[in-house]
C-alpha cells in the first residue's frame, strides 16, 4: 500500500512554508508531507529529514538524490537541537512531527509492526533498545501489564500479560497477536480494531520510548525554531497528544508562543475513508513568539 500523508492539506496550511524557508521533518516516513514543504520552500530554501530508522533514511536518500539543500540525518527526533549545532544549520521556520507509523513500516519493515503477517517480534526503528520478545521474556508479570494498560490504554491489560507471560517464549507478531485474540472477550473480535492493536501499540511506544523523546522535542522547541517559526504535531493516541497539548500551553502561558489550535484539528470524513489509519489523527499547532 501507497504511504499516504495524514491531514496533508492542514500540514501545509499551518506550518505556512514560503521559498527559501527552512523546514524540519522530525518523523520523515514516507515522505509524503516532505515532498509537499519542498514544492513550497524551492527555490532557495533548505530542508532537513530526520527518521530514526536507517532503512527509512536510505530510501529517501534515492528518493532525493538530485534536490539541492536536502539534508537527510538517521536520528531520534530528540535531538534535533544537536543535530542543527553539528550541522551548523542554525534555527529553523518550521518543524513537523507526524507520530504516525507510516504503511512502509506496517507492511515491508519485517519487523513485526503489525499483526497481520507473521514477522519477528522485534518493534525497534533503532537498534539502540532491545527487540519486543525479548523485553516480553525479561519484564514481570505486574510490569507488563502496567506497559499494555498505561501505553495501550487497554481493559485487559492484566489478562493479557498474563497470557504473554504463560506462553513465553515468544518470537513473532502472528503468535502475539493470536494469544491476545484468545484470551479477550469474544465480543473485542467484532470490534471497530482488531483485539491486538492496543497492545502492540503500548509495546512499540515502550520499546522506543516514545513519549520522552516526544516531551524532550518539545521541550526544545524555542531552541529550534525562529521567531514566528510553526511547529505541527500530528498524534495518534491520546497520551500523545496530552503531552502535545500541556507543553503547547506551556509554552503560551510563558510568553514564548501562540497555539494556533485550540482544539486539535482531526481528518475529514472522506480522508478517512480514503485512508482509515488517519482515523485516529490529531494535529496541534502554534507558533514561536
Amino acid at each position: 500500500m501507497k504511504h499516504k500523508p495524514v491531514l496533508l492539506r492542514e500540514v501545509i496550511e499551518f506550518l505556512d512554508p514560503k521559498p527559501g524557508e527552512f523546514f524540519i521533518d522530525g518523523t520523515l516516513d514516507g515522505g509524503g508531507h516532505a515532498a509537499a514543504v519542498l514544492e513550497k520552500i524551492m527555490p532557495g530554501g533548505k530542508f532537513l529529514g530526520i527518521d530514526w530508522d536507517k532503512d527509512v533514511i536510505a530510501k529517501r536518500k534515492v528518493q532525493m538524490a538530485n534536490r539541492k539543500n536536502v539534508i537527510l540525518v538517521s536520528d531520534n527526533y530528540k535531538n534535533v537541537p544537536m543535530i542543527l549545532k553539528n550541522k551548523k544549520l542554525g534555527k529553523a521556520d518550521g518543524l513537523l512531527l507526524d507520530l504516525g507509523l507510516s504503511s512502509e513500516q506496517l507492511e515491508s519493515s519485517e519487523k513485526g509492526f503489525s499483526f497481520q503477517r507473521d514477522e519477528k517480534l522485534d518493534m525497534r526503528y533503532s537498534e539502540e533498545s532491545k527487540p519486543v520478545y525479548k523485553w516480553l521474556e525479561k519484564l514481570k508479570e505486574s510490569e507488563l501489564a502496567k506497559i499494555i494498560k498505561d501505553f495501550g490504554e487497554e481493559r485487559f491489560a492484566y489478562r493479557i500479560a498474563r497470557a504473554i507471560k504463560k506462553n513465553l517464549p515468544i518470537r513473532t507478531s502472528k503468535v502475539l497477536a493470536d494469544i491476545i485474540s484468545g484470551v479477550v472477550p469474544k465480543s473485542y473480535a467484532h470490534a471497530r480494531i482488531h483485539p491486538a492493536t492496543r497492545t502492540f501499540q503500548a509495546l512499540r511506544i515502550f520499546v522506543n520510548q516514545e513519549l520522552k523523546n516526544l516531551e524532550t522535542v518539545l521541550n526544545c522547541i524555542p531552541e529550534i525554531l525562529n521567531p514566528h517559526g510553526r511547529a505541527v504535531v500530528i498524534s495518534f493516541h491520546s497520551l500523545e497528544d496530552r503531552i502535545v497539548k500541556h507543553s503547547f500551553r506551556d509554552l503560551s502561558k510563558e510568553g514564548k508562543a501562540e497555539i494556533l489550535t485550540k482544539k486539535p484539528i482531526v481528518p475529514s470524513k472522506e480522508e478517512v475513508l480514503d485512508n482509515p489509519r488517519s482515523r485516529s489523527a490529531k494535529l496541534r499547532a502554534i507558533k514561536i513568539l
